[in-house]
């Protein structure tokens, strides 16, 4: 079997490259086979960062043998690849990918396309860091999304605020901070500017030398935040529109960048749907407040809608639970199971068994407030 031996001062090694990678490679490598990270994704091909001595070098490769039509098994920004340069290349690239690496982890959300595919937006990545201006009024549903998947990708999710510098009083930043923590029991919510440089200090030692990828909608500054944390204008960035504060598409592929004191970096898209993809751990740990609570219920299966002894609903009529995060938790828990029973005839049977006992329980709940079932 091939080996390819990597001393500890690999050139991949500050792209993320360790022996598991290796150990992994070991089982895949063969004459003329490199490892490569993937870099950027564009139409059958892929950008891959390959050793080259004691540097590494930018290849193009072609990823027609492990197009499989499965999207989650498509290369992804991030993906470590198996690329051959010495064979069954053609005219136009530098080699072929012969197959990709065991995910670590991968940020996956439902496409946006009526069969409600999944799609992966990065592979391999230690910290998902979600962006959101505060030149717009917070959406803390939006927020409860993007850490759902952040969650269940494996990642650790940060919660970044960006264009702090647009808050002019602290105390009202003091308040978004705490809004927004509310929401993201267990993440770090910072505040930081890219115009002034707040908070770009901090973040910088937060994600020093793992990968890291930047989430979030158009205009919420991820292009100028990526520039901040690289040191230099790397990455296009446009004004967001004056009438409504939203962003134009300003970064079009998800791009792998390497930090100035280690690490790399995933710029990804704006994002303007955030569908769930089969995240039911990853709606635990975001609501792990509400997840807490229901443990207290009287009834093991309650729903949170009527029935006695409801800790929830106890927690939300003594003011320690918003309502508003119910509801929230409620649809995110409905879309999750929509989307696992597409693909699962054992769910869907019983979320319509589900279903029927709702009914059956709103309708014991009717009759007892009127007295009694009519006769």
């Amino acid at each position: 079997m091939f080996s390819y031996d990597l001393p500890s001062a690999h050139p991949l090694t500050s792209f993320g490259w360790d022996e598991e990678f290796a150990d992994s490679f070991a089982t895949h490598g063969g004459p003329g086979h490199l490892p490569g990270r993937i870099v950027r994704v564009d139409r059958g091909r892929v950008d891959a960062v390959v050793p080259d001595g004691d540097d590494v070098r930018t290849v193009s490769a072609d990823t027609a043998q492990v197009a499989t039509g499965d999207p989650m098994r498509a290369p992804c920004t991030g993906d470590w690849a198996v690329i051959d340069i010495e064979h069954g290349v053609t005219g136009g690239v530098d080699g072929v990918v012969r197959s990709l690496l065991p995910r670590r982890t991968a940020i996956v959300r439902s496409s946006s396309s009526k069969r409600s595919e999944a799609q992966v937006l990065a592979a391999n990545v230690d910290h998902a860091v979600i962006a959101v201006s505060l030149a717009a009024e917070l959406d803390l549903g939006r927020i409860e999304r993007f850490l759902s998947l952040a969650w269940e990708s494996g990642a650790e999710p940060l919660v970044v605020l960006t264009k702090a510098d647009l808050v002019q009083d602290p105390a009202v930043l003091s308040y978004l901070v705490s809004d927004t923590e509310s929401v993201a029991p267990g993440v770090q919510v910072l505040p930081v500017s890219s115009e002034t440089g707040e908070g770009v200090e901090v973040l910088s030692a937060v994600l020093a030398g793992g990968t890291s990828v930047l989430l979030g909608q158009s205009g919420a500054g991820k292009s100028t935040l990526a520039n901040a944390l690289l040191g230099e204008s790397v990455q296009d960035v446009r004004a967001t529109r004056d009438q409504d504060g939203k962003g134009r598409h300003t970064t079009t592929t998800r791009d792998l960048l390497r930090l100035p004191w280690g690490g790399v970096l995933i710029d990804t898209p704006g994002l303007r749907g955030v569908g769930i993809w089969d995240a039911e751990s990853g709606l635990a740990q975001t609501f792990s407040d509400i997840e807490s609570l229901a443990g207290e219920c009287r009834f093991h299966d309650c729903a949170h809608l009527a029935e006695p002894g409801c800790a929830v609903l106890g927690a939300i009529e003594r003011g320690a639970l918003p309502e508003r995060r119910l509801e929230s938790y409620r649809k995110l828990v409905r879309e999750n199971q929509w989307v696992v029973a597409k693909s699962d005839a054992r769910v869907r049977s019983e979320m319509r068994e589900g279903w029927k006992q709702m009914r059956a329980t709103y309708q014991h709940m009717g009759e007892r407030k009127r007295g009694g079932p009519h006769r």
